[in-house]
């Protein structure tokens, strides 16, 4: 991965978002850090098979590879940086709690893909400062693919600067949806996504499945995909992702479209002309669920 300048191109220093604690270290120093955190991730992941394949939940796997790029990259973090936290998807939380600032990783967003043979999965870092990422990393290992991102000074494919679209009319949108729920909550979440498939479906160009939330994010960044509507808001599936976003141009908002944050419950990230289309069909698909 390609680390991207440690300004943008005004000059103009990195500001979190209020209420964010700073992190002892500049970010561009800790952004180097995690590039670097994602550069073992990759190396794991494309040297290995997955391993032997372990049931979670329901519907819910875990593979070798998901385990050994946690440790990994927690040891790394810790070694590197001791007094920041972090939350991982297989193994919870480490080190410093309270206000200070925490990494959150998922150390495979997309195991049913990768578990298949499907490239399509990602590696996602983020620092999370005052309820919002003030700095990203994704790394799509199988694609050889780097974005990055920190608070005010862009959003970066690979150190070049990208942009989400500026797609004005449904009809021209490719728009993604998250998987089918599973486990506790499932069954309404899964009427909502149904309702979200009927209403898109029938007005915009394409809806996508990718099976990757990081990947789904990422997309949006770069202006791959217009809009992305993911169900839920685990901080290790998208924080990364919306500080991409953001950087990049996009919204991301709650159900109600309120700013998205790490509590949060869902996550819609979308270009500025879609912005109304898309919540309105969001709103309209969670009320046709309770019918």
């Amino acid at each position: 991965m390609t680390v991207p300048p440690t300004q943008p191109p005004s000059g103009v220093p990195a500001e979190p978002r209020p209420g964010a604690a700073v992190p002892a270290q500049s970010l561009p120093e800790l952004l180097g850090i995690a590039t670097e955190a994602l550069g073992i991730a990759r190396r794991i992941i494309r040297s290995r098979l997955p391993g032997a394949i372990r049931a979670k939940g329901d519907r819910d796997i875990v593979t070798d590879i998901d385990l050994a790029v946690e440790e990994a990259v927690r040891e790394f973090l810790s070694r590197e940086t001791p007094h920041i936290g972090f939350l991982g998807e297989e193994h919870g939380r480490i080190g410093p709690d309270g206000d200070a600032p925490w990494w959150t990783l998922d150390p495979v967003d997309g195991t049913s893909n990768l578990s298949r043979g499907i490239p399509l999965c990602g590696v996602s870092l983020a620092l999370v400062s005052g309820g919002n990422a003030v700095l990203a990393a994704i790394d799509l290992p199988f694609l050889e693919v780097g974005y990055t991102a920190a608070a005010g000074q862009g959003a970066y494919l690979d150190g070049e600067r990208i942009h989400v679209a500026e797609t004005r009319e449904p009809s021209d949108a490719v728009v993604s949806i998250g998987d089918f729920a599973v486990g506790p909550g499932a069954e309404h979440n899964n009427r909502v996504r149904l309702n979200l498939l009927a209403a898109l479906g029938a007005r915009v160009h394409r809806v996508r499945m990718l099976g990757s939330a990081a990947i789904d994010l990422a997309w949006v960044a770069q202006g791959k995909l217009d809009a992305s509507i993911i169900l839920s808001n685990l901080p290790w599936d998208t924080m990364a992702g919306v500080l991409l976003v953001r950087e990049a141009g996009g919204a991301v908002l709650d159900r109600d479209g309120a700013d998205h944050t790490v509590d949060s419950a869902v996550t819609v990230a979308v270009c500025p002309g879609l912005r109304e289309h898309i919540m309105t069909t969001l709103a309209d698909a969670y009320a046709k669920a309770q019918d």
